[in-house]
């Protein structure tokens, strides 16, 4: 399809300085957009601030992602991360390390306004490598979850590292609900670690980036292990900083 002539009916649209074939709009104040054009000029490769737009750095995650696309994509055509990015030099306000890349079955953009475009669209942000599966096994509902989540349009938010979980507490008489382990926050998991304190029984798992699953149950304190391990007993806040680590480290 024509993407320059829709582009160019966007409201306040404007050539992106700094980057070929990549405009500027904004359809209300609060919200800036940026868009360029892919390197075979068949796809719009888009990014949105909501009331943290900025330039430098759209110039910078949309320039990676047009050299990169096919890296981005490669392993998972629906939710694609990608390391190696590096913020505008000299801006310390931005510590991403990946871009990540969303297809359209995922964002579901343009669909009243422009339909017609949507299946042409993949969008694409600056995030933080703790925030993807290593193995980019995400399905298609995992996806649109995590997308949903991380409010990747909050270009100055902190890290929301990838974290399944599942758990019973028997003193407080709670549980999770989904069949198996499912995406969570971090303050969820720390809650939970503290709350089954006095719960004979009570116990949390969690699952980290890289796949690694450990539990922790009450037994007359806190035990911990990593899944086929045996456990070992912790102080809860042993356990709370081992697994913040776990979830925001690289290496997991």
């Amino acid at each position: 399809m024509g993407l320059r002539a829709v582009l160019a009916d966007f409201p306040g649209v404007r050539p992106l300085a700094g980057l070929r074939d990549a405009w500027y709009w904004s359809r209300v104040p609060l919200f800036g957009f940026a868009g360029a054009l892919s390197a075979d000029g068949e796809r719009l490769l888009q990014l949105s601030g909501r009331g943290s737009y900025d330039e430098e750095l759209a110039v910078a995650v949309l320039g990676f992602a047009r050299e990169r696309e096919g890296e981005l994509f490669a392993r998972n055509a629906h939710w694609g991360a990608l390391d190696g990015f590096q913020p505008p030099a000299g801006r310390r306000d931005f510590d991403f390390d990946s871009v990540v890349g969303i297809s359209p079955d995922v964002h579901r953009a343009y669909p009243v306004e422009h339909p017609e475009l949507t299946p042409h669209v993949r969008m694409v942000f600056p995030a933080y490598a703790c925030e993807f599966a290593a193995a980019a096994d995400e399905t298609l509902d995992e996806a649109i979850t995590r997308y949903q989540m991380l409010r990747l349009n909050e270009l100055g938010r902190d890290p929301l590292p990838y974290l399944k979980m599942r758990y019973a507490n028997t003193r407080m008489q709670g549980r999770s609900t989904n069949r198996g382990r499912g995406f969570t926050k971090p303050r969820r998991l720390v809650e939970e670690l503290r709350w089954m304190e006095g719960g004979d029984g009570s116990f949390v798992e969690f699952e980290n980036r890289h796949g690694r699953v450990w539990r922790v149950e009450w037994r007359d304190g806190w035990l911990m292990a990593e899944y086929g391990q045996a456990p070992r007993e912790v102080g809860v806040e042993e356990a709370v900083e081992f697994a913040m680590a776990r979830l925001y480290g690289r290496d997991g």
